[in-house]
């Protein structure tokens, strides 16, 4: 039995995008039935809450939109789609006003008032606006609020887990979900839908999303019959807490700013060690940090718990305590003294470039359906800059609220849906439920080292070879598993079948789109292709679908709308 409803707009996530476009929605048209569906607890969940660093805007005087537009590419090895990239540097111009003005978030400041930027690594200025090292908290509280002030209806602890077509197949009709308090199932019929819940790539050992992240968003949107871009740029951070086994909080990021500020990476010797690899040293590129630091692990130069220190004692205790409170409570909640002494700390996954191929208004190739922030691919190309995934987020989710306003009032309209998708969709939820119960914590964390070992920071083909067939094993010993449906709220043994589900299918992707990029771009390190291709000479996108039970890839040239490689918006570069 599934429980029917309806909405014209369905947005599914509660972090920046889902809240910005929800709000954005209900501005555009008022009269509109607009409701968020969030695994989790409004405001309370996801990964734009757990945002430490900032977000990049180019307000400073010296700084420009050409300026950011620029470091975007530079730093996404020009993958990026330009204009989505363009798109992302003045819509944050516009948003970080928004959010100050409109929805009453509160950024650090400057002695004369004005709105305090810090360095971030891969940047040419310091644009990265923040609210002390806990800026998505500050997001996401006051757009909560807003959120909840304005009559958007809400589905808390409901998953979603199938977009669902209309019965001709020509657009969406809806999405069906679970409701975690109760194991019901509810279908959503609506005349639009977001697709915002967060990339998160928890398929590695170490990783720094919450617990409740497994790529849904994604996974669906293969499901469904959708496309994929740049599956093979998954972005390791270079500071994960080492904080032992048996901890959630190993993996968590100690954020990069401290790096920005003057923090010193340290080997196991005691010795800084990026001067080997990069000029910049430790204000690198994430990419270029973490490959650096990985690559002194498997030297052998690691402290006791097997990895590096990050130290901040040199720029003064006091100092470091101030403006980097939460990270010093953060890492005295496990032991370490940040501010005084020495962290332990690892490379850990932490952000998805890829997703869901989309347009600049947030619009798909599938009518009705429209996608926003770490769902979504071609923003941040091969490497994403920290401080651009929060703003990427908030100004695409507004447009994409904008956009949905506009579409639903002229071209929506609710449709019936594919009854043999529900169908479909309705046994493969269940289907663990028919099969002997077992525990599925040895597979997970086979996955996790797996993924972390054979695809991971540094690839080759023998490895990511390993790692195709690695996942197919698992998955079909996951398909012979089963889970007691006897009591069916909150059934978290329920909910880590269909984690590695998504898990699996999403990291076939990622596995699929790395054997097929031999070359060395970004995010993306193949040990036996160093080299980087020549990008005049066709830089291409990899795009990954599902054909049957198999992932099919092909390629999409990168269309320079703006500029080739070499060229520059900045006059000084560009003599």
């Amino acid at each position: 039995m599934i429980e029917r409803r309806r909405t014209d707009v369905l947005i599914l996530g509660a972090g920046g995008a889902g809240l910005l476009a929800a709000l954005h929605a209900k501005d555009a048209a008022p009269d509109l039935d607009v409701t968020i569906a969030v695994k989790g607890l409004l405001g309370k969940c996801g990964c734009t809450r757990m945002v430490q660093g900032g977000y990049n805007v180019a307000i400073a005087a010296g700084d420009s939109a050409e300026r950011h537009f620029m470091d975007t590419l530079d730093g996404g090895k020009w993958l990026n789609d330009q204009d989505l990239a363009w798109t992302l540097v003045v819509g944050a111009q516009r948003r970080i006003r928004e959010l100050e003005n409109r929805w009453g978030c509160f950024f650090d400041r400057n002695p004369d008032g004005t709105i305090h930027q810090k360095a971030f690594a891969g940047q040419t200025f310091d644009r990265t606006v923040h609210k002390g090292d806990l800026t998505g908290i500050e997001i996401v509280n006051r757009l909560a609020e807003q959120v909840w002030a304005r009559g958007i209806n809400r589905m808390e602890e409901h998953r979603a887990v199938a977009l669902i077509r209309a019965k001709d197949g020509s657009s969406i009709s809806g999405v069906l979900l679970i409701d975690m308090r109760t194991g019901a199932l509810v279908f959503v019929q609506a005349k639009a839908v977001l697709l915002g819940t967060g990339g998160g790539p928890t398929m590695y050992k170490y990783h720094t999303p919450s617990g409740d992240k497994a790529c849904d968003g994604m996974a669906m949107a293969l499901r469904a019959g959708l496309a994929l871009r740049d599956m093979e740029m998954v972005q390791f951070h270079p500071t994960g807490v080492l904080a032992g086994p048996g901890t959630r909080m190993t993996g968590t990021i100690i954020e990069e700013g401290l790096r920005g500020a003057g923090g010193y990476l340290l080997g196991g010797d005691g010795q800084r060690f990026m001067h080997k690899y990069d000029p910049r040293n430790e204000r690198a590129t994430r990419d270029i940090v973490s490959r650096s630091m990985q690559r002194e692990i498997l030297a052998g130069n690691v402290n006791d718990a097997g990895g590096l220190w990050i130290e901040m004692a040199h720029l003064g205790p006091e100092r470091v305590a101030r403006e980097f409170k939460g990270m010093v409570e953060r890492c005295a909640d496990n032991g370490f003294d940040l501010a005084g002494g020495r962290v332990p700390v690892v490379p850990t996954a932490h952000y998805m470039m890829g997703g869901l191929v989309f347009r600049a208004d947030g619009s798909t190739d599938l009518p009705g359906l429209f996608a926003a922030g770490e769902d979504t691919g071609g923003v941040h190309g091969a490497n994403r800059l920290g401080g651009n995934g929060v703003a990427n987020s908030t100004v695409f989710g507004g447009i994409a609220g904008d956009s949905m306003g506009e579409w639903v009032p002229n071209h929506g309209a609710f449709a019936e849906p594919d009854a043999a998708a529900l169908d479909e969709a309705t046994a493969f939820i269940h289907a663990p439920f028919a099969k002997p119960a077992r525990n599925l914590s040895p597979i997970r964390d086979a996955l996790l080292d797996l993924m972390w070992d054979k695809a991971g920071i540094l690839r080759d083909a023998a490895g990511l070879a390993e790692a195709a067939a690695g996942l197919d094993a698992l998955e079909a010993e996951t398909d012979a598993a089963g889970v007691d449906g006897s009591d069916r709220a909150f059934n978290l043994t329920w909910h880590d079948w269909l984690n590695l589900k998504s898990q699996f299918l999403v990291s076939r992707a990622i596995v699929a789109a790395a054997q097929a990029r031999e070359e060395s771009r970004g995010a993306h390190w193949r040990e036996d292709f160093p080299h980087t291709a020549d990008d005049a000479a066709g830089l291409a996108a990899t795009r990954v679908a599902l054909d049957g039970a198999r992932i099919a890839l092909d390629w999409q040239p990168v269309a320079f709308t703006r500029l080739k490689p070499g060229e520059s918006l900045l006059p000084a570069a560009a003599e």
